[in-house]
């Protein structure tokens, strides 16, 4: 059940927040009056806003050589480098930005954001605190990788106070233990992630998404009865969730219980007609049925809506193969090997 967190998706949104830049590009000397080293430093920003990172970087070098203590050169130096991901430079630029101003927010942030992509997770925590305590729960992001330091560094007391800072529930509380749970699966801690939602479970029974979240776990462990108990349960709590559903389907169909998961799949795709996986799970069950007409009705909105996922045209190429259609079977079978080739080579 691991699963992998993008953090380039993350640390482009906490760098929206840096400036916006202009465009031209002159040339340095060491006659520069402070004015046109702020002339330098503004076009220096617009060749960073217009992804042009190693002329920016070219330049504010030269710019620290010949006007070594310009105020804010390093600071915009370690922007460049860390947008263009050389984290390890970025973060003795921020630290030189750092001696220059000790309450330089965004060089502060952006050196313990540096240290985390780094993987020198306790490092980064010291700077990620501070920006925290400055600006408390208004930066959800920031949060959120404080959390995960805390997380990799195995102190999860700490994980599950600042991911209940992030989404403002006491931290001593049962969502904030399930928040935890589900923020440790994410990153592939499982064993962990399962404690806290059996703790989260055992302070508040009738907690939403704890059942199916413990659901998950025994379904992975291929434990389906217990996974069926569990989330039979989160059903009655919460029975307009359509993921519960989708998840009874699956679990049904794995003991051959057919009907049942027929029946679970359709509550599933009334409650959300926007997710594939019923979609897909329907017409696999379908099959099982022998009901293949309905199958490929079924696999043909899961197609239209991910043409590229390779398991329903599998499952498409076995619907027709029922129906008799062998030229359109071997079609859908081809192409099903023809994507997941594709896919496995990413």
């Amino acid at each position: 059940m691991k699963a992998v967190w993008h953090a380039s998706v993350l640390l482009a949104v906490l760098l929206a927040c840096f400036g916006c830049f202009g465009h031209q590009t002159p040339t340095v000397s060491a006659s520069e009056t402070p004015a046109a080293e702020e002339s330098l430093l503004q076009d220096a920003k617009g060749l960073v806003a217009a992804g042009r990172f190693d002329e920016a970087i070219q330049k504010l070098t030269k710019l620290t050589q010949e006007r070594p203590g310009a105020k804010g050169v390093e600071r915009n130096l370690g922007l460049a480098l860390y947008k263009k991901g050389d984290f390890f430079q970025a973060e003795s630029a921020f630290a030189k930005a750092m001696q220059e101003n000790p309450h330089d927010y965004e060089a502060i942030q952006l050196r313990g954001l540096s240290l985390f992509q780094l993987g020198r997770h306790s490092e980064a925590i010291s700077y990620l605190k501070q920006v925290q305590s400055w600006i408390g729960s208004a930066n959800v992001d920031a949060s959120y990788v404080l959390g995960l330091c805390y997380m990799h560094t195995q102190n999860y007391e700490e994980a599950r106070r600042s991911f209940a800072q992030m989404y403002g529930v006491p931290p001593d509380s049962a969502q904030a233990r399930l928040f935890l749970a589900r923020m440790l699966l994410r990153q592939g801690y499982d064993p962990i992630a399962e404690q806290n939602a059996q703790q989260a479970a055992t302070m508040d029974p009738k907690l939403p998404l704890v059942h199916y979240l413990l659901g998950e776990f025994f379904l992975y462990k291929s434990a389906v009865p217990k996974a069926i108990e569990e989330f039979e349960l989160e059903q009655k709590l919460n029975p307009a969730y359509a993921g519960t559903y989708d998840r009874l389907g699956d679990s049904y169909s794995r003991l051959g219980r057919y009907d049942d998961a027929e029946r679970a799949l359709q509550r599933a795709i009334l409650l959300d007609a926007t997710a594939t996986g019923p979609y897909i799970l329907m017409g696999k069950v379908l099959i099982k049925k022998k009901d293949f007409a309905s199958a490929s009705t079924y696999l043909q909105k899961a197609l239209r809506m991910d043409p590229s996922n390779y398991i329903s045209h599998h499952l498409m190429g076995e619907a027709y193969r029922g129906l008799g259609r062998t030229a359109d079977a071997e079609q859908e079978l081809k192409k099903s090997e023809e994507l997941q080739s594709a896919q496995g080579t990413k």
